[in-house]
């Protein structure tokens, strides 16, 4: 979320990626495997899990974590080759403390510092903040290498220490220095941290010009920021080798470009977020056909605030852990920027944000990132901007504020320049991704189209989406701001939808979606919640594109919100399943259509073609359903007289493919019983299409019901 003021899935304890079927794998490609604190043995207390803003396992990847007592430990079984950890975790805030490291048993002579300097950052400036970002990150080399199956322990020393999760990695031995590049070292610097090293990197950037600026490993303290840096390559010996400790490392409004950045550290000291403050690691332009590439970037406020020119930057395989505020944010002005294969975990705000500030956003895209717990926005905003693309990006645990994926058009300040053309969100991943806003007091849906400051008039095309436990909602379409803007251009086609909170779909603005191939199961409340606000302002269609299955209810109460967590309580386990829905027959005899036996009314009814056997009715549940009883009526006035119907009963989940559930047998009507048959259907029989083929009825050469009832239960 841009400041006013401002100038992988988690299963079975590790962090993986689905994809949709035939679809690129979500998410980037890692150099690590991450191991959550709460698949381990531990002699600590699991936490967890929890959605509720301020908590901290609300703020945990999984919203679960393990806390750990002074002595306490959680043990980890290795899950590859590796011999460095990165830790997530959190201590109390103003405390600081160590975990000690044992590998298969043994204590290491290392120990891993551990501090809440980094974390409990307050926003109050911001609507609706809480404190937040309690977790920090920590590295270790262990200085051995451990195999797949042997076993990490931390313990907690000095402090009571929570522990999310582990990264596990296998660090490549420090590159070596590039034929003819200049070194920092050589101009001055300091590789031991002591010495401010500042001027050295400037003198050597002037005397690489169309070169390379060498930064061997060790650790380089810097204390301004460098500037006028332009057609020249920045590079390190490997991101956990060569380290820059600098706030601000590269501050410039303009370049002629060809910057190239890559392979080493910039770690900061930033501890609170001051917007006024320029402590990122890039703050404005690194010109045209840069790249930014095998960073390690940790404790800024923004990884990359880039204005002006940077046409056809590449920021690719980086890590950005714990800013204050973005990871990163096209500010306007951005033309074909690749951002790709980017890790991002303990985000302040958005992770990744495109703002058409002064300028739109054109023809620029985030792909295959990997986004883990922005703990005060959205996973993903996308705010104005033409041309635009999100793709195979994996979006997981998302709190206060944010979605997973945000498509809007909140402006936050002008001049603006709104959503316009294609904007693809194609093939994302979003686990646990959505949170309750605390300033609507209702939830934020894990991906959200929101015409906050105008109409969306851009065509949204929403494809290959795959959202699992989401706390609330799966889609959400809204007007944030509250003025009832409307919605309209879009199309979600191809989505699975995994045990959402609430709703599968949250329409709160007037518009239109389309809707094709979007299966949902679990489903927390209600299929839909269709109430736009304001009350009045105009109503949301949803055209069904066809495929669509496991959510055709909908909320049916727009003075309540749906709540998380029912189990998809059911209104009426014994509720007729048929009733009300369409209904299609082979053929129909004069005023007695097939709708006249789902109607409810039981003195009118369907007639098939007379003297034409076999024929066959059909009803659409909607959704697949386990039928275990039909009830078959006729009316029951004696004027009719009883009867024995033959039929089959047939189901189908996709109206194309039908297969036999009950064998073809008769069933006596008589006005004496009722005028009634039930027909017992065999258990787990899930079907969404539910036909009757009627081939013989002894009392008219037809065949006849006026109601056909479908129940859940026997």
């Amino acid at each position: 979320m841009p400041a006013a003021t401002m100038v992988v899935a988690l299963s079975a304890g590790l962090l993986t990626a689905t994809a949709p079927t035939a679809h690129a794998a979500a998410g980037a490609t890692l150099p690590f495997i991450s191991v959550e604190a709460e698949s381990a043995t531990t002699t600590g207390t699991r936490i967890g899990p929890d959605h509720t803003q301020g908590t901290l396992a609300s703020e945990a990847s999984g919203r679960q974590a393990v806390q750990l007592a002074p002595g306490r430990r959680v043990e980890f079984t290795v899950p590859r080759a590796a011999n460095a950890v990165n830790v997530a975790y959190s201590v109390p805030d103003g405390q600081s403390g160590t975990l000690n490291v044992y590998v298969n048993g043994t204590r290491l002579a290392k120990t891993l510092p551990v501090t809440s300097k980094y974390s409990y950052i307050d926003t109050s400036w911001i609507p609706g903040a809480k404190t937040h970002h309690f977790f920090d990150n920590a590295r270790l080399l262990l200085g051995q290498n451990v195999q797949a199956g042997d076993t990490v322990a931390l313990e907690a020393a000095g402090s009571q220490v929570t522990v999310d999760v582990v990264d596990f990695e296998q660090v490549a031995a420090a590159a070596g220095q590039p034929a003819g590049s200049v070194s920092v070292t050589a101009k001055g610097a300091d590789p031991t941290g002591n010495g401010d090293s500042t001027q050295a990197f400037r003198d050597a950037i002037s005397a690489a010009q169309g070169g390379v600026v060498w930064i061997p490993p060790g650790d380089y303290r810097l204390t301004s920021a460098l500037s006028g840096v332009q057609n020249v390559t920045l590079q390190g010996a490997g991101n956990w080798h060569s380290v820059v400790h600098s706030s601000r490392f590269i501050d410039q409004s303009g370049s002629s470009g060809g910057v190239h950045i890559k392979d080493f550290a910039v770690i900061g000291e930033v501890t609170e977020r001051v917007d006024s403050n320029p402590d990122n690691f890039v703050n404005g332009s690194l010109g045209r056909s840069g790249s930014v590439s095998g960073m390690w970037l940790q404790h800024l406020k923004v990884g990359l605030w880039l204005t002006g020119d940077n046409d056809n930057l590449v920021v690719e395989n980086n890590r950005f852990l714990d800013m204050t505020a973005d990871g990163l944010n096209l500010n306007g002005n951005a033309r074909g920027v690749r951002v790709r294969n980017n890790f991002l975990r303990n985000q302040g705000d958005d992770a990744l944000a495109m703002w058409s500030l002064y300028a739109p956003d054109t023809n620029s895209s985030f792909e295959n990132n990997t986004i883990s717990q922005p703990n005060l926005a959205n996973g993903i905003a996308i705010y104005g901007g033409t041309d635009i693309a999100v793709r195979n990006n994996l979006v997981s645990d998302t709190n206060a504020l944010g979605s997973g994926i945000a498509i809007s058009n909140q402006k936050f300040l002008d001049p603006f320049a709104p959503l316009a053309g294609t904007i693809t969100v194609d093939g994302n991943t979003l686990v646990r991704t959505g949170a309750m806003n605390p300033n609507w007091n209702h939830p934020m849906g894990a991906l959200r189209v929101d015409s906050y400051d105008s109409a969306i008039n851009a065509t949204v095309d929403i494809t290959n989406t795959t959202i699992t436990d989401s706390p609330y909602s799966a889609f959400e379409f809204v007007s944030g701001g509250g003025q009832g803007y409307p919605v309209r251009n879009v199309t979600v086609d191809g989505a699975t939808v995994r045990n959402t909170g609430t709703v599968v779909v949250q329409a709160e603005a007037q518009g239109a979606a389309g809707f094709r191939d979007v299966t949902a199961t679990g489903v927390g409340a209600s299929g839909v919640y269709n109430c736009p606000y304001p009350a009045n302002s105009g109503t949301f269609a949803l055209t069904d594109g066809g495929g669509n299955s496991g959510w055709s209810t909908t909320w049916s109460d727009c003075s309540t919100w749906p709540q998380p967590g029912q189990g998809n309580p059911d209104p009426d386990p014994n509720r007729n399943l048929a009733k009300g829905r369409p209904a299609t027959a082979t053929g129909s005899q004069d005023v007695y259509p097939p709708g006249k036996a789902v109607d409810g009314d039981p003195n009118s009814y369907w007639e098939s073609t007379n003297n034409a056997f076999p024929q066959s009715w059909t009803v659409d549940l909607g959704s697949v359903e386990t039928v275990r009883r039909l009830v078959l009526k006729l009316p029951p006035s004696s004027a009719w007289g009883a009867r024995t119907q033959t039929l089959t009963v047939l189901g189908s989940t996709d109206n194309t493919t039908y297969t036999t559930v009950v064998d073809a047998q008769g069933y006596r009507f008589d006005p004496a019983t009722g005028n009634t048959a039930t027909v017992s259907l065999p258990g787990g029989a899930g079907l969404r299409y539910l036909r009757l083929a009627v081939s013989a009825n002894t009392g008219w050469p037809a065949g006849q019901f006026s109601e056909v009832e479908a129940y859940p239960t026997p």
